[in-house]
């Protein structure tokens, strides 16, 4: 039997490795999704072994990609987000995983160790499975715009106002792309909306995560939060997050609403918003990612006059998003992930 592990702690990949591989068992193991779907190619494995929180890709759009795939493989979730009745773990096997195993965010080698027998069995049981492909999330619903959740408005109305603003769309990769650039800018940097396509109850931690790491503050964004020099705010997983001008300030706003361009939170609603609050008064820059969320939306507010960046294909993860961007002309420049953090700078001094 094939088994492929995928986890970002090198300590868990050594303890499952070393409990799986017994007998005829062979165990390939991957730091992140993005490693894990080369790997499969090659090995194609009988299980597949998936933690939640990993960078570049979390764990439930890798399910969920899996089981939309041609062949689908049976997947054991084992996180230390998956207890069980929470709702990460309910969405793990609603999505199509095949058991959820939840481990200790504490001395894990040692309860991965004690837990061998159970772990040997869970695989054992889940290679039997015969998984059925699944349709794509929202695969049988229209495609919906950000009309659905905010109407368009001519490039006449938006009014210079304010201070400048910056909005952000990642998806995969994105979170290690948002790292690079948030880490570099300085405490004053201009506020920042983004949208980072994510699970409900992923983007708290990630935010704190990120608030550790920055000289900027960075948070999730709740209703009323004011966009300003020196905060970023994150959308929350599962609510769409807007921009409303008050005055001459910007407050965020969240709407649940239903996905747009099969998203919730869509990059799309969060760059209209913009356009329409800011205006010049913006930069939008839209970075790594599958599919083609945000496209249309950098593309309005390139019409309202603000400045537009699009990540290069050299350096994202999955150069779909930006690609799309290009392709539409919603790009004012095409830079690499080492040059966008000084060139939202310097766009914004020009706003």
């Amino acid at each position: 039997m094939n088994i492929l592990v995928v986890d970002d702690s090198a300590v868990v990949r050594q303890a499952l490795a070393t409990i799986l591989a017994r007998g005829r068992t062979t165990v390939a193991v991957a730091a992140d999704p993005v490693i894990a779907a080369q790997k499969i190619q090659a090995l194609r494995p009988d299980v597949i072994v998936l933690d939640i929180e990993m960078p570049r890709m979390d764990g439930l759009t890798f399910l969920r990609q899996m089981m939309a795939s041609a062949q689908p493989i049976p997947v054991v979730v084992c996180s230390s987000l998956a207890q069980a009745g929470t709702q990460v773990a309910l969405q793990a096997l609603e999505e199509g995983a095949v058991s959820v195993v939840e481990k200790p965010r504490l001395g894990v080698r040692e309860f991965l160790h004690d837990q061998a027998r159970v772990l040997v069995e869970t695989v054992n049981e889940a290679a039997l499975v015969r998984v059925r492909r699944r349709a794509r999330p929202d695969g049988a619903r229209p495609l919906l715009t950000a009309d659905a959740i905010l109407p368009a408005r001519p490039a006449s109305a938006a009014r210079p106002v304010g201070e400048t603003v910056v909005a952000i769309g990642a998806s995969t990769g994105g979170t290690e792309a948002l790292r690079a650039i948030l880490e570099v800018l300085p405490v004053d940097a201009p506020g920042i909306a983004i949208v980072q396509h994510m699970p409900e109850g992923f983007t708290r931690a990630f935010a704190q995560r990120l608030d550790g790491l920055c000289r900027v503050r960075v948070k999730e964004a709740e209703p009323g939060d004011r966009v300003e020099v020196g905060q970023v705010l994150i959308a929350p997983g599962n609510r769409h997050l807007l921009l409303r001008r008050s005055g001459t300030t910007y407050r965020a706003d969240l709407v649940d609403g239903p996905p747009v361009s099969r998203h919730r939170p869509s990059v799309d609603v969060l760059f209209r918003s913009v356009a329409q609050a800011a205006g010049p008064r913006a930069v939008g820059v839209l970075l790594t990612g599958m599919g083609r969320d945000g496209a249309d939306g950098l593309l309005e507010m390139k019409h309202m006059g603000a400045a537009t960046l699009a990540q290069d294909e050299a350096s994202s993860v999955v150069f779909g998003m930006p690609k799309e961007a290009i392709a539409a002309g919603a790009a004012g420049e095409v830079v690499p992930l080492g040059r966008v953090a000084a060139r939202v700078l310097e766009l914004a001094c020009t706003r």
